[in-house]
């Protein structure tokens, strides 16, 4: 049953005298909408006031492309439309009859005029501003919970997929590998130039395979948190340089310049840490760096003792390229696990090939066993730019005593930790 003009103000008005409601009630146009008939477009500056007298209308805000999210419904007696109005800013949302509905409608001038008259008015409207706007707060809450339980869920079973291809996939490859080698010493394969070429072409394609099959095991001992780092005495410029040996050729087939600094210790940079991850970081890292900078371009490894304010003193790893650098959005995501930055099937293909492919672990990787050790990976990048070539720097912060982290340090972020594209 539709209410009153004067009722319905009363009613929403309480404050007002009858003189100032019959007025209001004189000044309101009456008007009677069809469904789905949009009122208020989120986005659009609009000035006029509804207050419902009959009807029932439903709240949307655009989420995202596949569609809006309801926010409430609203029938006789409530109004909406009051803060583009009194904020001067466009509508937050849209409006949209459920069915024929019909309102009272008041201008800008006219509402101003009353806010401005009456006090007990002005406050009443602001209670029920914020009343509406913790209403939308908690159930963008529960929608965000929700969307967070079924995140974890999706995360649980890609751990867990991974897990089992990983292992499955080990076998198989345990006995290609086997028999590739054992086809490579064969005296009939290396007399056939094409034999020898196919032969060594499934031994590499295995070998890459159980590479990938390593970095998801890897992955999911991050996942797992049972990462453990020994701590033992490592030489940082011998990692580095056993590295660079390990990708000369890539190197050359590059024409990139690798250049190794160390500060005025030299030889001496050693750390507690377990030498396998901190391989393992560094490699990925330096494998990020080539696929990233195109043919002809360099690559700076720098390594010095520093001393840090929550760290203690570190070895200060910095890995810089002249490659086509990070966009400032997705620096924050890159470490995360097959994490991919543009289309990935326009991306080439080859280890260390430019923008080669990659299932995206390398990173996660390298954060993770740097995080095992208890210390701290981030990057810098002026910004993405294959014409102008900014390049990026990898900053990593190793302790040099071995410190004994909570056990869910691994899992977490950094505060200062920066991040960058990933495909390898």
């Amino acid at each position: 049953m539709a209410i009153e003009p004067l009722e319905l103000l009363k009613r929403v008005f309480p404050s007002l005298g009858q003189l100032e409601l019959e007025h209001l009630s004189g000044i309101a146009k009456i008007r009677t909408y069809p469904p789905d008939t949009v009122l208020c477009h989120e986005g659009a500056y609009e000035q006029t006031f509804y207050l419902i007298s009959e009807g029932l209308v439903v709240v949307t805000k655009r989420f995202d492309e596949r569609g809006d999210l309801i926010l409430r419904r609203a029938g006789p007696g409530e109004f909406f439309g009051e803060m583009a109005i009194i904020q001067d800013a466009p509508r937050s949302a849209t409006i949209t009859t459920l069915e024929e509905t019909t309102v009272l409608e008041l201008d800008k001038s006219t509402l101003e005029k009353a806010l401005s008259e009456n006090a007990s008015l002005a406050l009443q409207m602001i209670r029920t501003t914020f009343d509406r706007v913790r209403a939308n707060d908690q159930m963008t809450i529960r929608e965000l919970r929700q969307a967070f339980e079924t995140l974890e869920r999706l995360d649980r079973a890609k751990l867990d997929f991974i897990q089992v291809a990983a292992h499955e996939l080990r076998t198989p490859l345990t006995v290609m590998r086997g028999y590739a080698s054992m086809l490579l010493s064969d005296p009939t394969i290396k007399a056939n130039p094409m034999l020898l070429e196919i032969t060594q072409g499934i031994a590499s394609g295995s070998q890459r395979l159980h590479e990938i099959v390593n970095n998801m095991l890897d992955v999911q001992k991050i996942d797992m948190d049972t990462l453990q780092a020994a701590a033992i005495p490592v030489s940082l410029p011998v990692v580095l340089r056993g590295l660079a040996n390990d990708f000369k050729d890539a190197l050359v087939a590059r024409n990139l310049r690798l250049d190794i600094e160390l500060d005025k210790n030299g030889d001496l940079i050693y750390i507690e840490a377990d030498p396998g991850l901190v391989t393992k970081a560094l490699y990925h890292l330096l494998m990020n760096a080539i696929k990233y900078t195109p043919d002809g371009g360099s690559i700076r490894v720098s390594c010095a003792y520093e001393e840090n304010e929550e760290l203690g003193r570190v070895a200060h790893i910095q890995v810089s390229d002249t490659g086509i650098g990070v966009a400032p959005e997705h620096q924050q995501l890159i470490f995360e696990k097959f994490y991919q930055i543009g289309e990935v099937a326009l991306h080439s293909s080859g280890k260390t090939a430019f923008k080669a492919g990659g299932p995206g672990l390398g990173l996660a990787i390298a954060r993770g066993a740097v995080n095992a050790h208890g210390g701290r990976i981030w990057m810098e990048s002026r910004g993405y730019d294959e014409q102008l070539l900014p390049g990026s720097t990898f900053h990593v912060l190793l302790p040099v005593q071995a410190r004994k982290r909570p056990h869910h340090e691994g899992r977490e972020m950094a505060p200062m930790a920066g991040i960058r594209s990933t495909h390898s």
